[in-house]
């Protein structure tokens, strides 16, 4: 008997469905970063920080930094390991620690690329995010066969152009779906 054929996710965007009701993932687009049979993790790239900007990150970690790098925003980047930061960027892809989801797009969470945004330096599509979105074996898989997601490859527009409140409906409509004739309810034919 032949094996199934294992599909990752690594370089993919997760679209929560209505019916998605947990609040952490309510209505969010997640960045597959890495995905493997050990599980998964993602950053959600549609969720501002209520109260932190880069200021405060770069004040509590001691890093000098310009009056424009203050008032970057901060995204809530899941509801695991939220006292960390990740930086999910395009080129250069030559900082410490860099994992490199697809030939545009990598994850980073070490102090050089902070110091580089922070010091204004060639960084040019990036998003600060604490914490991130975290699954444990199989358990992305389960979900995806609940219909609790659509997925659909990465975009960088979408990533780091379309304004956070358009991002989900922009990723829906980019693999052809408009969100607003989606049901709440699951159902199987």
């Amino acid at each position: 008997m032949e094996d199934k054929e294992e599909v990752f996710l690594k370089g993919q965007m997760l679209m929560a469905m209505p019916g998605l009701l947990d609040p952490n993932f309510s209505k969010t687009v997640t960045c597959i970063c890495e995905h493997s049979r050990a599980g998964a993790l993602g950053i959600i790239i549609n969720r501002i920080h209520p109260f932190l900007s880069a200021k405060e990150i770069f004040k509590e970690l001691g890093i000098e930094h310009t009056r424009e790098a203050e008032s970057i925003q901060v995204h809530i980047g899941g509801p695991v390991h939220i006292g960390e930061i990740f930086i999910l960027h395009g080129p250069p892809f030559d900082w410490e620690g860099c994992v490199k989801i697809t030939p545009a797009l990598a994850l980073s969470n070490t102090k050089d690329i902070l110091e580089a945004i922070a010091s204004g330096e060639d960084v040019k599509s990036f998003m600060i995010a604490l914490g991130c979105a975290g699954w444990g074996e199989f358990q992305l898989e389960s979900e995806l066969q609940a219909n609790a997601w659509l997925t659909s490859p990465v975009s960088e527009e979408i990533v780091f152009e379309v304004p956070v409140e358009l991002k989900w409906e922009r990723a829906m409509k980019s693999i052809g779906i408009d969100p607003m004739q989606l049901s709440g309810s699951v159902g199987r034919a």
